[in-house]
Parts: structure tokens; sequence; C-alpha cells
């Protein structure tokens, strides 16, 4: 199990995290997500040991992560860490580029593996490409095999995918997540794209200025966020007065909606006037304002018009869950 615990980590003066503690059990996937400038990169840093933690404790099992204060050479035998600069060889081939992270006591199964991992990456028709005539996005992938050649007990991967085409990245996701569950590798994927996390991390945790601002499992944060920034990590949320929706209610708050929790009717429910509408692919998103300027936002199947007037509804289970949240978190 990995243990983290950090009381505070400061960069020149400035903290940078405080109060972290987490764990994360072997071959678990969390995920890291915040705003940019929340910590997550810093946080892979820390965990690494690439950045020498005073103020608290890093371990595997048994084993402390020491930091470069004692290592020569930053990084723990059992942690491999992808960054966002890759740190290739350019002069060399793609096959020599994960070649040299192998085992030197393993020389007969070299080509099996290296064959297994551009096959993973999608880059066996590159084997013999120098790594300076790549794209970005290709290096990238080069990059993720390189550091899983030795098939690391933990995987720390910041922003994975940040370099890669849309088409790529989605058959990256389901060939490189599935792979590290099988293997039973435990990963920490700091990201900004929920397409990187819902899928694939079984929880989740959300960094606001170097602090924790909610920690649980996946599926439950994004259907219970705990405030505005959270659900607006995950896509467009509206935040919107309960006696907006429900005329009839003496509760003076707001709730988070998601654009597909409100319904649209012809005749009953707020009121909104049609502002902008933008076409999703298999649906539109809808920009609406109510009678007291609160701006909204909807999915329909059908293209609503600027100027149509419609009627929205949320269930009151929606309601109540969202209420129960907060009523949650302040007791």
């Amino acid at each position: 199990m990995l243990k983290v615990h950090i009381d505070f980590f400061a960069y020149q003066d400035q903290t940078i995290l405080e109060d972290i503690s987490f764990t994360v059990a072997k071959g678990e996937h969390l995920a890291l997500m915040g705003e940019s400038g929340s910590g997550k990169s810093t946080l892979l840093k820390v965990i690494y040991g690439l950045l020498h933690l005073e103020n608290g404790t890093i371990s595997w099992g048994k084993n402390q992560n020491l930091g470069p204060n004692y290592n020569l050479v930053p990084g723990e035998s059992y942690m491999k860490y992808l960054s966002q600069d890759f740190d290739l060889m350019p002069f060399t081939s793609v096959a020599e580029n994960i070649g040299q992270h192998l085992s030197v006591f393993e020389q007969e199964t070299h080509e099996q593996r290296i064959q297994e991992l551009l096959e993973l990456i999608e880059l066996e028709a590159y084997a013999e490409t120098k790594v300076k005539n790549l794209s970005g996005g290709q290096q990238q992938r080069v990059a993720l095999a390189r550091v899983l050649a030795q098939e690391p007990e933990v995987l720390l991967l910041d922003e994975p995918f940040g370099h890669i085409d849309n088409f790529k990245r989605n058959t990256l996701r389901r060939n490189l997540f599935p792979y590290l569950k099988k293997k039973g590798i435990t990963v920490l994927t700091a990201s900004h794209d929920p397409n990187d996390v819902l899928p694939y991390a079984e929880q989740t945790l959300v960094l606001e200025q170097g602090k924790v601002v909610a920690h649980q499992k996946t599926k439950k944060l994004y259907k219970s966020p705990p405030n505005y920034y959270t659900a607006s990590l995950f896509g467009e949320v509206n935040k919107i007065p309960i006696k907006l929706l429900k005329a009839y209610s003496e509760i003076d708050k707001s709730v988070l909606i998601y654009p597909h929790e409100l319904q649209v009717s012809d005749t009953t429910g707020l009121k909104v006037e049609i502002k902008n509408t933008y076409f999703k692919g298999n649906s539109y998103l809808n920009e609406a304002e109510a009678d007291d300027e609160t701006v909204l936002y909807f999915n329909t199947q059908k293209r609503l018009k600027s100027g149509d007037t419609v009627f929205l509804n949320v269930s009151l289970e929606t309601i109540n869950k969202r209420l129960s949240i907060e009523q949650g978190a302040n007791t």
C-alpha cells in the first residue's frame, strides 16, 4: 500500500502543498484532479522523490521514500514517473529508447518485451524510427513505454495523454489502463480531463490551492460532488437556487445540477429563454437565462433556437441528494 502524509511542502518560502493524507492499495488507480496550479504535479514529484519532503512521510509497504537528499539518483526502484518532459534519446530509434530501460539480466526476453510495449502504444511501424522524427504525441507514447519497461509496482502519470490526438488518446486509454490493472500496478494519474478519470480510476482526490477539497470513490464523487469546484472539473455544471426550481420551497440554498439532469417541458417548470445552442455530436448543450438572469446549461437531443422559451425541471430525488451532501459536509 502507498501511504502519503504531507503536513506541508514549501518551495522558496511559498507553501505549495498542505495537510494531505491518503492511501492507495496495491493495484488501485487514484486520479488527482484540480485546476492548473493546484499542486497535482508537485505532489507527484514529492511522492517520486524529485523534491525533498521535510514535513511528512511517503512509504510503499515497509519502504520509506527518502527523496533527493538521500538518493543520488531520484526515485525509488519500485516506482516510475512519467513527467510532462519526455526525456528521450532523440537520435536513437523507438525500440532502442524502450530497450535501454530493460534489465541487462534479461537479454533473452528484450525483443519480446519491446514488441509487447510497441503494441501497447500502437507504434509497431515506428520501431526503427529515430525519436527526433516523431510527433509530440508519438514521443509521449514512447516515454510511456519506457517507464513501463521494467513493470514498476507504482506508476505516477502526469497528464499522460496531453500531447496525443483525440482519436489516438481514446484507444491508448483503453489499452493502457486495463493493462496496468491486469499487471497489478498501482497508478496515480494527474489529469484535468474527466475522460482519463471517470472510466478508469477507482478513487479521485481533488486539489485546490495545494489542499484536498474532496476525496472519494470516483463514481460517488461525480454523482455527489461536495462543491461547485469539484463538480466543474467533470464538465459543465449549474448552481441553481432551490427556490428557482421549486417556488414553494422554504430552503434558501442552491444545489449543483449537471446539464443532463435538467429535463425540458413545454408547459411547466422553470421558464428560461434560449440564448445559445452548441452542437456536441450526440446532443446539444443549451445556454439559457431565467427571469432573474440566472444562466443555466442543459442538454437536448433536438436543436433549440435562440429566443425560444422552454421550461426546465429537476427531480426532487436529485435535489434532496445534493442537499444531503451539503448537510453531511457541514456536520
